[in-house]
Order: structure tokens, then sequence, then C-alpha cells
């Protein structure tokens, strides 16, 4: 599908975009996703300004990001283990 033009709202500054139409329901949830999370972080401490504001949103999913990732990767390792394992067992029932 094609490119389109959207404007995305991120602690009140307008953001244009260029983004494939896939990919606009995603990219409007992450600034919603942001826009929360700064609400929060407004309401829960005496942060005002918005820099500070955007750079511990950004930390947060940074963070959750680099979370996911390591647990993807052990889960990964987790299963090549058990194919490998599997793959042993296989292997010794047919050479017998």
């Amino acid at each position: 599908m094609g490119e389109i033009s959207i404007k995305i709202n991120i602690a009140d500054r307008v953001y244009p975009l260029k983004v494939n139409m896939e990919e606009e329901e995603i990219v409007r949830k992450a600034a919603k996703l942001i826009n929360d999370r700064i609400k929060e972080y407004q309401e829960n401490y005496s942060v005002k300004d918005k820099q500070d504001l955007l750079a511990m949103s950004l930390l947060f999913y940074a963070t959750s990001s680099l979370k996911s990732e390591r647990q993807l990767a052990e889960q990964g390792s987790d299963i090549s283990e058990k194919v490998h394992h599997l793959d042993s067992l296989l292997n010794d029932f047919f050479n017998k």
C-alpha cells in the first residue's frame, strides 16, 4: 500500500509524518501511549518541563523494549535447547 501524510500530536507539538497506510494505526496508538505516559508523569511528579517528561517517557519505553527483547531471546534459547534435546531423543530412537 502507499504512503499517507498524517499529523501526530506529542506533548502539545504537532509532527507531520508520512507513513505506510497499514502503519497509521500503530503510529497513532504509539503517540497516544506517549501522551498518556507524559500525562501520568505530570500528574504524579512535580516535573513540568515537557523535555523532562519526554525524556522520562522515552526511558520507560526503551527499558520496556529491551526487557521484551531479552525475554524473547531467553524464550528462543529455551526452545532451541528443547528442539536439540528432542532431536537427540529421536536420533537415539531411530538408531537402535
